[in-house]
């Protein structure tokens, strides 16, 4: 069988991903408005395309890479627990950061655990536990087994549930995943220990940023370049983590 040469499979390529987007945008066309602008920003977004370049699974890795640069929280021989991980893009920073793919042979060698209800796919360097709540306590004794006398140096959470459109509640929901994540980050992290999770602006916000003030010695509110200008979310950094006696 002859095979094609590398231009001719990149016309075919090009020309696939043109046709792709051409009926995708049609069928959403037919769904709605706010689909069809999500399809509009989707095709016109340079960090949806940088991420397809350098092989991040989706956009929201440059918002870490982009707090990291600031915080310079995440360093080689760190243990990290991404919960909420699916598809992975966070995790994939926390391995390169932390070392645990060991690409940097002079470096420690760190680890990371990436949990999600929902599959991911396997990422070199990262301990993955899909399919299971990070709250249950199926997951947290899977956890303790693989840190072993480790504690956990870094946790994150780009969690947010599906918008329901109204904002009451969905600002519910998220603050409610934020305690969840402050409360399972307690029982793991070590001393000196961060916590970095996605919140929508709201009254509840200064809240919880209260409460994290209690058991942690500092809280940054990050808003990074790749984080849409249309869009609500911030993060909220607490780093310094007191322990449980406070």
């Amino acid at each position: 069988m002859q095979l094609a040469s590398p231009s001719k499979m990149s016309n075919c390529i090009l020309k696939s991903r043109t046709i792709f987007a051409n009926v995708a945008l049609a069928n959403i066309r037919r769904k709605g408005t706010s689909s069809n602008d999500w399809l509009q920003r989707q095709l016109t977004d340079p960090y949806v395309e940088k991420a397809k370049i350098q092989n991040y699974r989706c956009r929201s890795a440059f918002k870490l890479l982009e707090m990291n640069e600031k915080g310079n929280f995440l360093q080689p021989g760190q243990v990290v627990v991404d919960i909420g991980a699916a598809p992975g893009s966070w995790t994939q920073v926390a391995v390169q950061k932390v070392n645990s793919n060991k690409s940097e042979l002079h470096k420690p060698v760190g680890k990371v655990f990436a949990i999600d209800r929902q599959q991911i796919f396997p990422i070199e360097g990262a301990t993955i536990l899909s399919n299971l709540d990070f709250e249950s306590e199926e997951t947290q004794t899977k956890l303790k087994e693989a840190l072993g006398d480790h504690k956990v140096n870094v946790v994150l959470s780009d969690m947010a549930p599906n918008a329901s459109g109204v904002k009451a509640i969905d600002q519910d929901k998220i603050i409610s995943l934020c305690y969840k994540a402050f409360r399972f980050a307690a029982q793991v992290s070590t001393k000196n220990a961060c916590l970095l999770v996605k919140v929508w602006d709201g009254v509840e916000v200064p809240i919880l940023e209260l409460d994290l003030g209690r058991f942690y010695k500092g809280v940054k509110i990050y808003k990074p370049p790749s984080s849409r200008s249309d869009s609500s979310e911030k993060f909220l950094f607490a780093s310094g983590f007191k322990g449980l006696q406070t």
